[in-house]
């Protein structure tokens, strides 16, 4: 399932991969990468990874047995070297899920909590169109971390009334299912830095929607 679509908030009417495989994705993993631009060209990926809860532990042990992972720490696709980013893109592939990708633009200097504000916003509304209804992102510090519970609040109430909806915040070295959305969303970065060989790989499980982030 490849699809890119816009900022015109509409759902689609099928999702064969959820329908087919009748999935049970009640909960998503979520991670972000930026890049600043004093000329507006920078842009914000926040990546939410939603797999079958049946499948976590697997998923888990795949992402723990990935090459490029210093002992006791986090695997974090910055630090991975070009064979290991692929090793990574091509491992996460097989296994089967949804990748949700809100990409929001332009990213000024100093503007990425406005950008990533738009982008969860965003991504909470595609995430509920699909059943899930918890998302876990990565911990940042306390105030950062309240920011976003604010974000989702407010984005509840363009949902339906009685929309159940919740956010959760976690380390990321205690949840290996974050290291898969740093993947996804290392490679939508790469992709737009030139290097498409890993979002392809990742292609058929992508969902992707643009967010003008107003800043």
């Amino acid at each position: 399932m490849q699809t890119t679509r816009g900022a015109g908030l509409h759902h689609l009417t099928t999702v064969s991969l959820v329908v087919e495989s009748q999935l049970s994705l009640t909960r998503a993993f979520a991670d972000e990468s930026f890049q600043e631009s004093l000329d507006g060209t920078g842009f914000y990926v926040l990546a939410a990874v939603v797999f079958d809860s049946v499948v976590h532990d697997q998923v888990r042990d795949m992402l723990r047995a990935l090459p490029g992972r210093p002992r006791g720490a986090k695997l974090h696709w910055t630090s991975m070297t070009t064979a290991y980013r692929h090793t990574a893109a091509r491992d996460l592939a097989e296994v089967e899920g949804m990748h949700v990708v809100t990409i929001g633009s332009p990213v000024r200097h100093r503007r990425q909590e406005r950008a990533r504000a738009a982008c969860l916003t965003r991504l909470t509304c595609e995430l509920h169109s699909y059943g899930v209804q918890e998302l876990l992102i990565e911990s940042r510090t306390a105030a950062l971390n309240a920011r976003d519970v604010a974000t989702v609040t407010g984005a509840r109430y363009t949902l339906p009334k009685g929309t159940h909806f919740r956010v959760e915040h976690q380390a990321g070295a205690e949840e290996p299912l974050f290291w898969a959305a740093d993947i996804v969303a290392g490679a939508v970065r790469a992709h737009r830095f030139g290097a498409p060989v890993y979002r392809s790989l990742l292609a058929d499980r992508l969902y992707e929607v643009n967010v003008d982030t107003g800043c």
